[in-house]
């Protein structure tokens, strides 16, 4: 792993997840844990203790400090060691500190950054503008945990051709409504292009027994895709009105992931629905059927590892935002989780 996956942000856990005692969790290989201080703000730190290197997500938190379960030692929120109980009269020095990182609450999720340092503006916190508006309801679906790696996850994504096998009778047909001509599994046309962040793919189209919750008719739907990271991406989708039960229908999804190993992966959905009184329970189950029906497909994928090679596996027009998104990881100098 080198400094490019560590300067960026990602996602480790729900935030709803660490309430008042120690969490641990893993990102790019590295072990955390995850905590909130008396103000009750988010803590990541390396999970282990610097005196003998026991696991700190295995203790407490006491009065707004972290507790080791070895030896006692207690850590403030700047990682400064402030209590040595074998030493009660002993004042620890400076070097006495656990290794803090930096993290941040958004969208529903807690976010780390391993690099040192303040993050460029090309390192921001990927955004997820659906999150500001305040007409969409907004909720986290997950997580999932995955045995591949994210490229793998994010790719996937942004693929419309497996939609009529793997998501048949959902968001994918094979055979069209009576009456319309054409193929069902057709991709049309669409663009992409390269942004300050990722890429953007634009004049998506797919034909979608169910599209949503509420679609109560086949329709061919218009989709938009960005990528924001090197391991997340958003969708908009927009149903033509004939073919939903709620009047100006619209949603975004966030598809947020957490390298836990090169070929291991946390994942989670960040739903932003036009609906002003959703039924939580039923957004979460649609999306649980979606993702569960690609699960044992993205874990079938060999390598498991993302091939960047260009010949290393075939393509076709309709993977260009596939290929667009090897490309860019390719080009930001990313090696964890690909090959």
């Amino acid at each position: 792993m080198n400094r490019v996956e560590r300067g960026h942000w990602h996602p480790v856990a729900g935030c709803a997840d660490v309430d008042g005692q120690p969490l641990a969790a893993l990102l790019l290989g590295q072990p955390l844990v995850l905590w909130r201080d008396a103000a009750g703000s988010i803590q990541a730190w390396a999970d282990q203790c610097p005196h003998r290197g026991a696991r700190l997500s295995l203790g407490r938190v006491c009065q707004g400090r972290l507790e080791c379960p070895y030896h006692g030692w207690q850590f403030e929120a700047s990682g400064q060691c402030t209590q040595v109980p074998a030493l009660p009269a002993f004042t620890p020095p400076a070097s006495h500190r656990a290794q803090v990182y930096q993290a941040i609450e958004q969208s529903g999720l807690v976010w780390v950054r391993l690099e040192a340092g303040e993050p460029t503006a090309e390192l921001a916190l990927p955004h997820f503008e659906a999150e500001a508006d305040t007409e969409l309801h907004k909720l986290t679906c997950g997580p999932y945990d995955v045995a591949t790696s994210a490229g793998r996850i994010v790719e996937n994504f942004l693929d419309m051709a497996h939609f009529g096998f793997v998501h048949e009778g959902w968001l994918g047909m094979q055979q069209l409504p009576d009456g319309v001509t054409g193929h069902a599994t057709e991709i049309p046309p669409y663009q992409v292009e390269a942004t300050a962040r990722g890429l953007r793919a634009t004049g998506c189209q797919a034909w979608q027994p169910r599209s949503s919750v509420h679609a109560t008719a086949a329709a061919l739907i218009d989709y938009s895709y960005e990528v924001t990271g090197p391991f997340t991406a958003v969708l908009t989708k927009v149903p033509p009105a004939h073919s939903v039960a709620l009047p100006a229908f619209r949603e975004a999804i966030g598809l947020f992931i957490c390298p836990l190993t090169p070929e291991t992966s946390r994942v989670w959905f960040r739903l932003a629905v036009a609906d002003s009184a959703p039924d939580e329970a039923a957004l979460r189950a649609f999306q649980d059927t979606i993702f569960l029906q690609d699960k044992p497909v993205l874990e079938s994928q060999t390598p498991r590892l993302l091939p960047l090679t260009p010949r290393a596996e075939l393509h076709t027009v309709a993977d260009k935002t596939s290929v667009a998104y090897r490309r860019h990881l390719s080009q930001l100098g990313i090696t964890f989780g690909v090959c």
